[in-house]
């Protein structure tokens, strides 16, 4: 086995350095900054607001939309080509699947929350760093939430479990590379994200869960004080903008 060391210097279980701050965009009704390494991620909300077309409204509960978008200047490898692609429309469901859970609109029938989330840099682990300032921003919002989600990649280099991959031990040649992006609920620590590409034994993926449950705790702690910094420079809490409950009652 030829992974002795990461390339980078980091120990197994040791993420890169992590930075979060919330209320970033003006104008935007939540938002957040988040970094890992040299993945970074600016992610906006909107919302609630009347929803178009017409024909998605749910006059039980409001609707999560998210949008993932690299740009063209953010990849490590070849340019970002603009616009949308199969890539991004994948991400971008992936996100709202792992935020659903901890999203409660069912105080705002009809309407819907859009949360728009840019890259403008990134070495790995984009997915992740996306659902991250995705929650904070929508906590910066306002939004009712259950709980909180965190997300963090969990991979095998050669035969070593690491923590946060970067773009170099995702594109390690002298051997097989398994990678694992995880969203963990807080309070519940209940799966919300789980994907894999490589392999890995039955042993190797319990493993990988459990390191996973560690590392997102650690990551809730920079959600947590990013929201708790930005109510602590005297703003006032966000309200929540956009419809009322009773703007739309043909619905």
């Amino acid at each position: 086995m030829t992974y002795k060391k990461r390339l980078d210097g980091r120990d197994w279980e040791e993420t890169r350095p992590i930075e979060a701050k919330a209320g970033n965009i003006p104008n935007a009704d939540g938002s957040a900054f988040f970094r890992i390494g040299k993945t970074t991620a600016y992610a906006a909300v909107y919302g609630p607001r009347d929803l178009f077309p017409r024909f998605l409204k749910n006059p039980k509960k409001g609707l999560l939309r998210c949008f993932y978008n690299m740009m063209p200047f953010s990849g490590m490898g070849d340019r970002v080509r603009p616009g949308a692609s199969r890539r991004s429309k994948e991400i971008s469901m992936v996100m709202q699947k792992s935020l659903e859970p901890i999203v409660d609109l069912s105080e705002w029938p009809n309407a819907v929350v859009d949360v728009f989330v840019e890259l403008t840099e990134t070495d790995a682990g984009s997915r992740c760093a996306a659902i991250c300032a995705a929650a904070i921003a929508l906590a910066d919002a306002g939004i009712t939430m259950k709980d909180m989600v965190s997300a963090v990649a969990i991979g095998k280099v050669d035969d070593k479990l690491v923590v946060d991959l970067d773009y170099q031990e995702e594109a390690y040649e002298d051997g097989p590379v398994a990678d694992i992006p995880v969203a963990m609920l807080h309070n519940t620590q209940e799966i919300s994200l789980l994907q894999m590409d490589g392999e890995m034994t039955r042993e190797e993926l319990i493993k990988a869960l459990e390191l996973a449950k560690k590392i997102t705790a650690q990551i809730y702690e920079v959600q947590k004080k990013a929201l708790k910094d930005r109510f602590a420079q005297g703003t006032e809490k966000p309200k929540v903008s956009g419809i009322s409950k009773g703007d739309d009652k043909n619905g």
